[in-house]
């Protein structure tokens, strides 16, 4: 037997892929796509799968429901990585595609991982295959489809938004890792419940992720006399390089602790605020985290009635992945205190609760044609861009910007807290 040999017969899949699931049955978390009775599960359970992008962060089931997807109608799954393929593959992948359909009248399923590394030329390319049947084409996407993916494609897929796993769903993935035959089982672990809470908390809802720590920490565990690895805080610490939080078994202190310091910015108590930052701070709580939420309540909170909040808040987020700890305290203390302090306004949020609520309930009329813009002669003849008032030219007091339906519709009342009084003037002057 040659060196080469040994060294494939020893090779081991990374734990994420050896016990993938197979079926949905052992699919853990997503249940508001996949859950009994919602249209993708339909799908599934029918066998008439249509093109579709599935959109999520990182380890939140992507690939496994794409390959779920294809077992369940026995097509041809053919896996493809934006990131190190070309055009040229694509090819490769069609030919073959047609090949299976023709010759064995087989479905392909064509599963393009990291969709929006493609560019416009690229995507371009599944078009017509899209179209006529050739292959059914399933996305996956970190990245707003709206943003990222062409809208010939996007009209051609159904889009499924996958979430980050809940602290408990990860748990439960933790658990049938350690008890799968091609899993974790055959080095006799034993990982007490608060060290899987550990690792599900700091894995930050990516599956894949959650995996590969506890992998590490059983593999670096040394074997005892009973040939039993025994998993430690300690070194489960070392090897994730956090901190223990000292969570409940429902990992509940972690939620308890971020709710009291958010709630008392909001009250603009800037000494409860402080302290409970420096307790999540000694519990080990990952300071980007602490510094995320205080960007998204710089918007929420306090928004226009201080728009420097916004700005204090993000340099905070950005200082604080620049310098790390210890001294990244010290920033997240100042802007803390800052906020708490801020005058208070949650008018932007209302507004745009408000704007969402009219997008999604009522008829979506067409952009106006005053409003649209005319780069063509036709486009003009055909009235787009006809009665625009110009602001910078004359006064446009009398314009409407809004569908007709919604012509007399307010978003955004401003308070009368900080600037806020002044964009309120603004509003009225106009």
């Amino acid at each position: 037997m040659s060196l080469f040999e040994k060294t494939v017969k020893i090779y081991k899949p990374p734990l994420p892929h050896r016990i993938r699931p197979q079926t949905l049955d052992e699919f853990i978390g997503q249940d508001h796509i996949i859950g009994k009775g919602t249209p993708l599960r339909k799908m599934i359970e029918n066998k008439e799968i249509s093109s579709m992008i599935l959109w999520g962060p990182p380890g939140t089931g992507k690939t496994t429901l794409a390959y779920i997807i294809a077992k369940s109608i026995d097509a041809n799954f053919l896996s493809y990585s934006a990131v190190t393929s070309g055009v040229k593959e694509i090819k490769d992948i069609i030919k073959n595609a047609e090949y299976e359909l023709k010759s064995k009248q087989r479905k392909t399923i064509l599963f393009v991982d990291e969709l929006h590394h493609f560019n416009k030329s690229q995507q371009d390319t599944f078009l017509p295959y899209v179209e006529d049947g050739t292959i059914v084409f399933i996305g996956a996407t970190t990245e707003n489809p709206s943003f990222e993916i062409i809208p010939p494609l996007l009209s051609r897929c159904r889009i499924f938004i996958l979430k980050e796993l809940s602290t408990k769903e990860l748990k439960k993935i933790l658990k049938r890792a350690l008890k799968h035959p091609d899993g974790l089982s055959s080095y006799n672990a034993i990982v007490q419940d608060e060290i899987l809470d550990f690792i599900a908390t700091v894995s930050d809802g990516d599956a894949r992720r959650a995996l590969n720590h506890l992998e590490m920490c059983i593999l670096l565990t040394e074997p005892n006399e009973d040939k039993k690895r025994n998993v430690t805080i300690e070194t489960a610490e070392k090897i994730l390089q956090k901190r223990f939080l000292l969570y409940d078994k429902k990992g509940e202190e972690h939620y308890n602790l971020i709710s009291a310091f958010i709630k008392s910015m909001r009250g603009s108590d800037a000494d409860a605020a402080l302290y409970w930052l420096v307790r999540m701070l000694e519990s080990g709580e990952d300071p980007l985290f602490i510094a995320r939420r205080m960007v998204i309540f710089a918007s929420e909170d306090i928004g226009n009635a201080d728009p420097m909040a916004l700005l204090m808040a993000n340099a905070a987020k950005d200082a604080v992945h620049f310098v790390g700890l210890p001294e990244a305290e010290l920033i997240l203390s100042q802007v803390c205190i800052y906020l708490s302090l801020a005058p208070k306004s949650n008018a932007s949020y209302l507004a745009l609760k408000k704007a969402k609520e009219d997008v999604i309930k009522k008829e979506r009329e067409p952009v106006p044609l005053h409003l649209r813009n005319a780069p063509t002669s036709l486009l003009k003849k055909i009235g787009y861009g006809k009665g625009y008032i110009y602001p910078h030219a004359e006064d446009d007091s009398s314009q409407n910007y809004l569908p007709k339906n919604l012509k007399t519709r307010r978003y955004y009342i401003p308070k009368d807290s900080g600037f806020e009084r002044e964009l309120k003037k603004r509003i009225k002057k106009k």
